[in-house]
């Protein structure tokens, strides 16, 4: 219990007085999980509308590869990616294994497929009389599209919050892709392991503390956002 005691007391020290590795720490963490959701999001929210509005051969493989994805285990899609930028693999001449970019690429393919499906089960709840009412008062595709999107804007939402939720709180791929180095690609989560590993519980809280404080005020935004819009 002491040792809580003191971990907590040592967290609130460093983070009141801004500590510049704490702060380094997280700042690499929202730059990285914030360009993977926002990549996720230019490429699961077009995917899942087609395969929420279309209809085609093949569409249940496509759909149950996209399910598959929202439960894929990070370690192994840590793994594909590491194998993929390896000096010898087939991107090994990008030499991006162990930055930012690397972990931002594996954090991609973890949010992505949450934002596809989420936005395939949002768009294909909406009622099918409501494409024809668009498209029978004079709106283009794109026009209607967008109605479309607009009409599932709160379970949209949602998407980003689990798309963001997912890549924030992620620890296996991050360590794998990016190694957790110094100054270079320690983020967050693969922190708070390494501090622990070596005992060093105050760093550990700190950032644990912070990292629930970010999760929390992004959640609480797009919470407003979602209530708002359901109440406008």
């Amino acid at each position: 219990m002491g040792l809580l005691v003191d971990g907590l007391k040592q967290a609130f020290l460093l983070l009141i007085h801004w500590d510049r590795q704490t702060m380094k720490i997280a700042s690499l963490s929202l730059l990285v999980s914030g360009s993977a959701t926002l990549i996720s999001l230019l490429l699961g929210i077009p995917l899942g509308t087609f395969l929420g509005l279309k209809h085609f051969r093949g569409k249940r493989f496509v759909a149950s590869l996209v399910n598959t994805g929202m439960g894929a285990p990070p370690v192994v899609i840590g793994l594909v990616v590491t194998i993929f930028l390896w000096r010898s693999g087939p991107l090994g001449i990008l030499h991006i294994l162990y930055t930012p970019a690397a972990m931002i690429i594996a954090q991609v393919i973890i949010a992505f497929p949450l934002v596809a499906g989420f936005t395939m089960a949002a768009v294909q709840q909406l009622d099918p009389k409501l494409r024809l009412q668009i498209m029978a008062l004079g709106a283009s595709q794109t026009q209607m599209i967008w109605l479309i999107l607009r009409e599932a804007r709160l379970p949209l939402l949602a998407a980003i919050m689990a798309g963001f939720g997912a890549v924030i709180s992620e620890v296996g791929a991050s360590m794998m892709v990016g190694g957790n180095i110094t100054n270079q690609t320690r983020v967050m989560t693969t922190a708070i392991v390494g501090e622990d590993s070596k005992g060093n519980f105050s760093l550990a809280i700190a950032l644990s503390i912070l990292l629930m404080i970010i999760v929390y005020l992004v959640n609480l935004l797009l919470t407003w956002v979602q209530q708002r819009s359901r109440n406008a």
